[in-house]
């Protein structure tokens, strides 16, 4: 059987303008098919308006262009009657070129003073609604001017946010200049006076919508002059006289709808509107402080009309507008829609009601006051799902943003109300969201992808996300041209790219590469895309194997690109941690030594070190710490004058947040792998501020200024420098107190290096020409620290397993001592063949101490499965240190500790060399 579609078909009238017309067709008999391909060059003329009519006029305009026939089709006057340029820059002369396809124009939505301005160039003459928004700077001239060149003008509406550089003058213009007027909804007026609402009584006769929200100041007395007014919102007005207002709207004859909500009115107010209006069916006080602060309101009579508040049930309250229900309340929205006869006056409240609540939970969402979780997870949210819902585009967005807003508490932490995103996710609201996000209309798309990346911050609500198809489809709005969308889209990445589980199905739906385009295509003007989109490649190129694909997709040029240019401070952090990021995993791709091969990038992470932001210094000290793994890429930074910067980073961060003092000491520690960068350091004053660091409360600062130290104290200049600067007892401290165990150990190391004999030689020279004012007992030092190397060695020691040890040698024994002793994090360390050298040295050493204390740290360096341990071993095989650890476990005078130590090491080596033999 053939299947028989309705399909709109095109029709050329006599001004050969294309109107739509219904008409059935048979599928089978278009004859589009080729071979299984889709013939698109002999579509329909139906099926092409059809296809244009889903896209937005950017986009319909590049087809346009494909072909005489589509452009012809391209500009029927059917595809413009509705126009929404919020997304798009729309100046004069982008209004010029569309003015010839907007004759016949119906409806326009814009954003912004210079969209206002040029409006007037579309020459819409026939133009019938008007929506604005961000009109802060928007004037009563700008305005005037619009509202005279469209004297047809039925609807106008401009907010929600605060329309500030507006008069009453401009309302009085509106009056005079749009008699057809009906619907007029203003936010953020500061004085609407008299004169202008009587200017709209006398000379607007069908105005039935009246909003002035969140005005300073509105005459109520000339309001009550204006007889036509159905529905009448000052909802968010301060300064209103409830007194003079109850005995006059109550007057208004074909008042229906009134809402007060957000307002300070009593109790008293509200029950003689209620009982004196005739006409009233439905009053809206939600989040009325006074009001709901009068416990007397619970018990006002309501003569039949239909009362909301914060405490009342409003489904069932709006239930009761209908005669028949479902037996859910909460259906009440769904059940009217459904409906297939519809009371007209009641369709009308239900409109009207969408639009009040929508405005209404979105300002209560944005002002988040306290005391209102039980509103939001009993109702509020149910609320806002039904209203995404709606037939009304601008109330599904404010829907869906009053989603996205109501369950952030934290906007600087990026932290949410667990509660209200799984209230969310309970209702169904995840796939309603998915739902607007894939539909056509970009404002959907932008305010759905919003609520999806902020409740995604919920690790249960980004699952239901993911397993909804979520991430397929916001990658896909990430390669939208519409900057709004990307940018929405990408926060939702960014967001579900916290968790691991979700980054390998963000890779296979092509965010990486959509993420890496949009940076390159938002370049510049897209400050809140690009931190987006880089944030979301840092949590990415945290993982081995997108970072790979990061790399691939063309992500190292992007990251350093913005490192270098965007002079956004969270652009910067953000690629700054990307890069961070991409470094981060060693051996196991070559990432790291192509940020630093790339271009500007490591004179860009420097430069980015002395940024007044504290986090972008923190993650470009990061990137800098781990990209300073690499033999060039630390050699390069250096060059590039990032000793003298992170030294000066050091010294300023004493008061700093723990991430960045660790980050700044760890970049320092990088970079002292090297004996020159080491001796730079010390001459350019680091060691100061690392002791300083050395010093913080913070157990991961502890590690890396303790490793910095290490490294420098290699060095007998800088040796001598850390006891000169105090640097003893914070060393002392660290390895008897610290509750990291490297810090410990590599505090250990440090103390070991200075007092091993090599600074004897220098300190009486270094002491007089560099620290005549300091008072320095060297033997005092020496005895401080090797007390508390001993004491530190003996915490891995078991006085049990060492006498087995010492008593057999079993290799169980020496297992037992060694799991005894084990540092799990010392294993990441690499040593060069001098740092191995001084060590086999220190076996030879006269003090017991420092023997113990090197074959310790030999072991923990030589332990299989040790990251470097194949390397040590080498460097000691090649060294003749076997000959010196038998030694040393054969010497009488050799405490018990260093000789047990060094046993552990001649087995490790041994097993290491029959390892590499196999």
């Amino acid at each position: 059987m053939t299947r028989r579609l309705r399909r709109k078909v095109a029709k050329k009238g006599k001004d050969d303008t294309v109107s739509l017309s219904y008409l059935e067709i048979e599928v089978d008999n278009l004859g589009l098919q080729r071979n299984g391909v889709v013939d698109w060059i002999n579509l329909p003329d139906d099926t092409v308006i059809q296809l244009f009519s889903c896209l937005n006029y950017r986009d319909r305009a590049s087809l346009s262009s494909t072909c005489k026939t589509w452009r012809f089709l391209g500009s029927s006057q059917c595809l413009w009657s509705s126009l929404d340029l919020r997304a798009h820059k729309f100046d004069a002369a982008t209004a010029t070129l569309l003015a010839s396809r907007c004759v016949n124009l119906q409806k326009l939505r814009f954003r912004g003073a210079e969209s206002a301005d040029a409006i007037i160039n579309l020459q819409a003459k026939s133009l019938r609604e008007i929506s604005g928004d961000y009109c802060r700077k928007i004037t009563d001239a700008t305005l005037s001017v619009i509202v005279a060149r469209h004297e047809a003008l039925e609807s106008l509406q401009l907010g929600p946010d605060f329309c500030e550089r507006i008069t009453g003058d401009a309302i009085k213009a509106t009056a005079l200049c749009c008699p057809k007027l009906k619907k007029l909804r203003l936010s953020g007026i500061k004085d609407v006076y008299a004169d202008a609402i009587n200017a709209l009584a006398k000379h607007c006769p069908n105005l039935v919508d009246i909003g002035f929200l969140d005005c300073r100041n509105v005459d109520e007395s000339a309001l009550g002059n204006v007889l036509s007014v159905r529905f009448l919102t000052v909802a968010g007005t301060s300064n209103m006289n409830w007194d003079l207002v109850s005995h006059l709207w109550h007057k208004l004859p074909k008042l229906i709808g009134l809402d007060v909500s957000r307002t300070d009115i009593g109790s008293d107010a509200v029950s003689r509107l209620l009982s004196s209006s005739q006409s009233l069916k439905i009053l809206c006080t939600i989040n009325c402080t006074v009001l709901e602060q009068d416990p007397s309101i619970s018990t006002t009579k309501t003569n039949g009309k239909v009362l909301l508040t914060l405490f009342s049930d409003i489904f069932r309250e709006l239930s009761s507008l209908f005669a028949k229900t479902s037996n859910k309340e909460s259906n009440v929205f769904l059940d009217w829609r459904c409906s297939k006869n519809r009371d007209k006056n009641l369709n009308e409240i239900m409109t009207w009601l969408e639009w009040v609540l929508s405005h209404t939970l979105l300002r209560i969402a944005e002002s988040n006051p306290q005391g209102l979780d039980e509103f939001w997870l009993k109702q509020g949210a149910a609320l806002l799902l039904s209203l995404m819902q709606s037939s009304q585009e601008d109330v599904q967005e404010r829907a869906a943003t009053g989603l996205a807003t109501f369950v952030v508490i934290d906007d600087e932490n990026a932290s949410i109300d667990r509660g209200r995103a799984e209230a969310v996710m309970r209702d169904g609201g995840i796939r309603l969201l998915l739902n607007l996000a894939n539909s056509w209309r970009e404002g959907l798309q932008s305010e759905a992808a919003k609520a999806l990346a902020n409740l995604s911050v919920n690790a249960n609500v980004a699952k239901a996300v993911a397993e909804e198809g979520g991430i397929n489809i916001l990658a896909g709005l990430a390669r939208s041209m519409n900057k709004l969308v990307a940018e929405e889209a990408a926060g939702g990445l960014w967001n579900l790219s916290v968790g691991e589980e979700h980054k390998a199905a963000i890779a296979e739906a092509g965010g990486v590469k959509a993420l890496v385009d949009l940076i390159f295509k938002w370049s510049s003007g897209g400050d809140g895309v690009l931190e987006r989109a880089a944030g979301a490649l840092a949590n990415l190129a945290a993982d081995d194997k997108c970072s790979i694909e990061v790399a691939g997709a063309g992500g190292v040029h992007a990251l350093v690109m913005l490192a270098r240019n965007c002079k956004f401070e969270g652009v910067q952090e953000q690629a700054a941690r990307a890069l961070a990021n991409l470094a981060s995993h060693g051996d196991s791709n070559s990432n790291n030594a192509a940020v630093g091969q790339e271009a500007g990038a490591l004179e860009a992470l420097v430069q980015l070190t002395r940024s007044p932001n504290e986090g972008v210094r923190q993650e470009a000290a990061g990137a800098l710490w781990n990209l300073s793994f690499d033999d060039r890429n630390r050699e390069a930074i250096a060059a590039g004058g990032g000793v003298e910067a992170l030294v000066t980073l050091a010294q300023s961060c004493s008061n700093a947040s723990p991430g960045l003092q660790e980050r700044a000491a760890g970049a320092l520690w990088g970079l002292s792998v090297s004996e020159a960068n080491s001796i730079a350091i010390g001459r350019e004053g680091g060691v100061a501020p690392l002791i300083a660091l050395a010093r913080s409360d913070a157990e991961d600062v502890h590690e890396t200024a303790a490793g910095a130290l290490w490294n420098l104290a290699f060095n007998h200049s800088n040796a001598l420098r850390i006891v000169e600067e105090g640097g003893v007892p914070a060393l002392v401290h660290l390895c008897s107190s610290s509750l990291s165990k490297m810090a410990r150990f590599m505090a250990a190391l440090a103390l070991a290096y200075m007092f091993d004999g090599r600074i004897d030689e220098f300190a009486p020279m270094s002491s007089s020409s560099e620290s005549t004012s300091k008072s320095v007992s060297l033997d005092g030092a020496r005895r401080m620290a090797l007390k508390h190397i001993e004491a530190f060695i003996r915490t891995f020691s078991s006085p049990q397993a060492f006498a087995a040890a010492a008593a057999s040698s079993a290799q169980a024994a020496l297992a037992q001592v060694t799991e005894k002793a084990r540092i799990q994090e010392a294993g990441h360390l690499r040593c060069s063949g001098a740092e191995i050298g001084r060590f086999i040295s220190m076996l030879r050493n006269s003090s017991s101490i420092l023997k113990a204390c090197a074959a310790f740290a030999l072991l923990q360096f030589t332990i299989p499965g040790g990251r470097h341990s194949v390397h040590h071993a080498s460097l000691m095989q090649g060294g003749g240190a076997a000959r010196v650890l038998r030694a040393a476990a054969a010497a009488a005078t050799s405490p018990i500790e260093a000789k047990i130590f060094a046993k552990i090491v001649l087995r490790n080596l041994e097993h290491h060399q029959v390892e590499t033999s196999i």
